[in-house]
């Protein structure tokens, strides 16, 4: 792999460390600091990184619904399974792990689902904050259940102001 940089970005529900390289971000995840580092760790901008950044702002903004940027992830064939399944979740839905399961052709591992899910490292862009419980309750995220229902929430308003009425059970709405 190529020379790891670091990127700070300062989002309106905490800091987020974006790590990658020239060529793809491999992680976007919450940091939990209490004061922001630095925007970058090396001494010249990395364009992958600043473009992750860039799309994440815009996101944060209501301006963007997906990502573009060149992201990898590394992790078990399940696990990636997993991960390109959650990437069907349309922006301002939700689904089920059990959905998942039965998406990727294995009804039974919900529990592995939810496993791979908190193992994504991609936040945001691959949208495990869009995986609820069969009962449309909302389990488990790694940035916390706060964060995860603040996005659920930011994209329901983000899709409300693009002239479309959604009330408030629209957001749990199943894919």
């Amino acid at each position: 792999m190529s020379k790891l940089y670091v990127l700070n970005y300062v989002s309106p529900i905490g800091e987020i460390e974006i790590r990658g390289t020239n060529e793809a971000v491999y992680s976007i995840m919450f940091s939990n600091r209490n004061e922001p580092l630095t925007m970058l760790t090396e001494e010249a901008p990395i364009q992958v990184l600043e473009e992750c950044a860039s799309q994440l702002d815009e996101y944060f903004k209501g301006e963007r619904f997906e990502f573009s940027f060149p992201y990898a992830f590394e992790g078990t064939d399940f696990q990636q399974k997993v991960w390109n399944a959650l990437v069907t979740v349309g922006y301002g839905t939700t689904t089920a792990y059990k959905d998942i399961a039965l998406a990727i052709g294995n009804e039974k591992a919900i529990r592995a689902v939810g496993s791979a899910n908190g193992k994504n490292k991609l936040s945001i862009v691959i949208p495990c904050h869009r995986i609820v419980g069969s009962n449309q309750k909302l389990t488990g995220y790694a940035g916390g259940l706060w964060r995860k229902e603040w996005l659920l929430q930011h994209e329901k308003r983000c899709l409300g102001s693009k002239g479309g009425f959604m009330d408030e059970r629209d957001i749990f709405k199943r894919v």
